[in-house]
């Protein structure tokens, strides 16, 4: 007799096999109407089970934050992988250089002189030439050179490099997590379409030729890959969505395909308590602010619930009249942010309806170098 959901230990994570499957078609849809290639970023889901499916339904390659996630999915067979991320330490570098050993198709993201000098140099001493994507600066101001002249000055610099070639300008908006509204969110995305392609055309009218002009954020990719001049886009959390997307009018709550399964250990007058505190749901309502993100998860079939506040174990649920929770029941949490709360996790929990189908590992949790 196949197992329920319902009847798991807590907390579990969860993941709506057929949710899940939608929301990865949709991408690969979206990317073969729209003529533009599709690199999603696996920081969110971190599993090679995902990253395959993802593969198979349209993906040309994918993206990474850290060298070991890069590692991991190119242990499993994934070849062609963009680390989204400047690497200049020696440690890293090291990895780099190893996995092209290993054949890996990889391209490596650089914004400053000093680093592809560095890139450069270690390079020297192998048979290898490194494909590198220049980073260019949208509106976050995190990592990044400024778009037009910035990125011409750092290209001009690589093409003199004997073991460094240009493959690609990319940006990431990620301040359109933020946006306040629909208006705002097309603005940003705009200017995040803009910013690659400017500095591509900036590029290419000096005689560089920029193959690939790539964006990525999930509440902007189907806005900014719409631009004539783009060619890629890197979504990252749309293969699950969350509050925060839902919160931003990006997705509907039954496109999120993760929720965190957790059980009333307490009731009380006015709040009742969860299993499920900050290290099972984060204490994350967005990296940029959303006031629209109320509590640290939404209960699903719950509405009169709030969760309040989190200690280490413990999420206080708050509510108005009454509740008709009782202690030992179960319920379903769609988190605000999908990819902190799924790096707390080994194991995703794969249901269909109230079966559970399988287990998938998580299996880049934790690695942040």
């Amino acid at each position: 007799m196949e197992q329920e959901w319902k009847e798991l230990d807590t907390p579990t994570l969860l993941l709506e096999k057929e949710i899940l499957m939608g929301n990865i078609r949709k991408m690969g849809e979206f990317a073969r109407m729209k003529n533009v290639s599709l690199r999603p970023h696996i920081k969110t889901h971190k599993s090679v089970e995902i990253a395959r499916l993802q593969m198979e339904h349209g993906a040309i390659g994918i993206t990474t934050a850290k060298v070991q996630e890069a590692e991991v999915m190119a242990a499993s067979g994934i070849k062609d992988i963009l680390v989204a991320y400047p690497v200049s330490s020696p440690a890293k570098i090291e990895r780099i250089i190893a996995l092209l050993n290993q054949g890996v198709d990889l391209k490596v993201t650089v914004d400053n002189l000093d680093q592809v000098k560095i890139l450069q140099k270690a390079l020297e001493q192998t048979n290898h030439t490194l494909e590198v994507w220049i980073k260019v600066n949208s509106g976050l101001n995190r990592c990044g050179v400024e778009p037009g002249e910035g990125a011409l000055e750092l290209a001009r610099a690589i093409i003199l490099l004997s073991r460094l070639r240009i493959g690609g300008i990319f940006t990431h908006a990620g301040h359109s997590y933020g946006a306040n509204g629909q208006e705002e969110l097309e603005r940003i995305a705009l200017a995040e379409a803009n910013a690659v392609v400017k500095s591509a055309e900036a590029c290419e009218n000096a005689g560089i030729p920029i193959v690939v002009r790539s964006v990525g954020s999930t509440p902007t990719y189907r806005l900014s890959g719409l631009v004539d001049g783009i060619t890629e886009v890197r979504p990252g959390n749309a293969v699950f969505f969350d509050s925060i997307q839902v919160g931003l009018g990006v997705a509907d709550r039954s496109e999120c395909a993760l929720t965190v399964l957790a059980s009333v250990v307490g009731v009380y007058k006015d709040r009742m308590v969860l299993d499920t505190g900050s290290k099972t749901l984060c204490l994350d309502k967005g990296a940029h602010g959303l006031d629209s993100v109320k509590g640290y998860g939404y209960v699903v079939d719950h509405p009169e619930l709030t969760i309040e506040r989190l200690s280490e174990e413990h999420g206080v649920a708050v509510f108005e009249g009454s509740c008709k929770l009782r202690l030992n029941d179960k319920v379903r949490i769609i988190p605000n942010h999908a990819c902190t709360v799924a790096n707390m996790f080994d194991e995703y929990v794969v249901v269909d309806g109230d079966c559970v189908v399988d287990k998938w590992k998580v299996d880049a949790r934790g690695m942040r170098k």
